[in-house]
């Protein structure tokens, strides 16, 4: 069975894909990873590195491979640590048919080009207020989690310390030139969308991309349209089953 890897967004875990799963044919075998500090993995220490990160993806990726073609596809985080995790497969011999990216312009665009006081400011430390508008922006993070202290203080460091990954070596990928295919999807309310086509630069192989209606968690609104998107990426496999 073809196999589809899911990489998660900043403060993500196992579950924030469940809402694709009844969308996807039954020919693709839906594995969602997850790192540590959240979810079944909550008694780990949350890693705070993209090296460290990318190792842990690699190694879920290469338990749980069954030898049949399969997909990445990482939101927001999700996607800047999947262009690593692809090429570290890549290298390993072991390369994805394509990589599906989305919530995310690529390696090299600021999160916030509109404000350039604001991209000096890494999000991991930010203060609380700071912090919370700044999760309030991106959306995705229900307002009771927000206002609600006990909540807030459980949720903050995972998110805290996925920020930091990113933001700590913010362009690690410089160089990166995968073998394979990057279908590239953001929302058209993103602030960076108009820079989507960054992505190209990461691949010698083909290059798409799409702009759907919504905020950053597009996502959730478009499942029937990122299913197909996803359908296509495996289409020779998946004759004559639809998704």
């Amino acid at each position: 069975m073809i196999q589809l890897f899911l990489l998660h967004f900043a403060g993500g875990s196992i579950y924030s894909f469940d809402f694709l799963k009844q969308y996807l044919s039954q020919d693709i075998q839906v594995i969602p990873l997850e790192l540590p500090g959240r979810g079944k993995r909550f008694e780990e220490l949350a890693l705070k590195t993209k090296k460290e990160t990318i190792q842990d993806y690699v190694k879920q990726i290469t338990l749980m491979r069954n030898n049949a073609p399969y997909c990445i596809f990482g939101h927001s985080m999700g996607a800047t640590l999947g262009l690593s995790v692809a090429h570290k497969m890549q290298k390993l011999g072991d390369q994805p048919l394509s990589l599906i990216v989305s919530g995310n312009a690529g390696p090299g665009v600021t999160y916030d080009d509109e404000d350039p006081e604001k991209q000096k400011k890494k999000r991991y430390l930010m203060n609380d207020e700071e912090f919370k508008e700044e999760l309030r922006e991106l959306g995705g993070v229900p307002e009771e989690v927000l206002l609600n202290e006990e909540l807030y203080s459980f949720f903050m460091p995972i998110m805290r310390a996925d920020f930091e990954v990113l933001e700590k070596d913010e362009y690690s990928e410089e160089g990166i030139q995968l073998q394979v295919p990057i279908y590239a999807i953001m929302g058209t309310e993103e602030k960076t969308s108009a820079q989507i086509e960054n992505w190209k630069r990461f691949t010698l192989s083909n290059f798409k991309y799409k702009i759907l209606e919504g905020n950053h968690f597009f996502i959730h609104k478009q499942c029937k349209e990122l299913s197909e998107i996803i359908k296509n990426c495996y289409e020779e496999y998946l004759q004559p089953s639809i998704l």
